[in-house]
């Protein structure tokens, strides 16, 4: 039986070739673009499981590649960049990115992120539950859905179960490992700036100060007054 598709979009024929043999390797199947149009045609051709997303592509850039795969159906996208700007790195999580990855990488934590994000495909959607209110923030579990003082901020999947996490708990602090484990999977510690990033993104889209940072430790959501 076949493993999960996967696309990888990559224009480096050396890295596309080395990230394709290795998840193949691991049991995946895997199909090939190396720029952004083809990677969009790819995507909705062959409607995969995954996408590994280099950020710089020719025809279309790894941002406009991501906004076209998200608009026609979600799918959980690690995006690679050889850039540590961290406006770049988080307009690729705003555009729908779960995960990102800095050039070089190791090919094991590669397709360690790449297992992590499709056990969090399967165990969405969360239990529904009741509507979640803190001050004018309203979080809907069923219906993946988040209004701020009534209009719908649209958060990426990642974001979402981010939210709904410290939500559960306002006021309780949760270490970046634990939110590692139980957002995204991880349970190696790995991946620390990931948790920085989608936290700034929550900030943006909900106010700078929903999220609290404890310094050393992690991060809580303050519980209005």
């Amino acid at each position: 039986m076949n493993g999960p598709l996967i696309c990888v979009i990559e224009d480096e024929e050396v890295i596309a070739s080395a990230v394709a043999a290795r998840l193949r390797a691991e049991g995946f199947t895997v199909e090939v673009a190396h720029d952004g149009h083809d990677g969009v045609a790819l995507c909705e051709r062959v409607r995969p499981d995954l996408v590994v997303l280099d950020l710089m592509l020719p025809g279309l850039d790894g941002l406009e590649v991501c906004r076209r795969v998200q608009h026609a159906r979600p799918v959980p996208v690690l995006m690679l960049t050889a850039r540590g700007d961290e406006s770049d790195l988080l307009v690729g999580l705003a555009v729908g990115a779960d995960d990102y990855m800095t050039k070089p990488f190791s090919p094991r934590e590669l397709v360690a992120r790449v297992r992590a994000l499709l056990r969090r495909v399967e165990r969405r959607p969360a239990p529904p539950g009741d509507a979640l209110r803190l001050g004018t923030l309203e979080i809907d579990p069923a219906a993946r859905q988040v209004r701020s003082e009534g209009e719908i901020v649209h958060l990426t999947p990642t974001e979402f179960d981010l939210l709904a996490l410290l939500a559960a708990r306002p006021g309780a602090v949760f270490s970046r490992e634990q939110l590692l484990a139980d957002v995204w999977g991880w349970r190696d510690g790995s991946g620390q700036r990931t948790v920085d990033s989608h936290v700034r993104g929550l900030r943006r889209k909900l106010g700078s100060d929903l999220v609290r940072t404890v310094h050393g430790v992690g991060y809580a959501l303050e519980s209005p007054a």
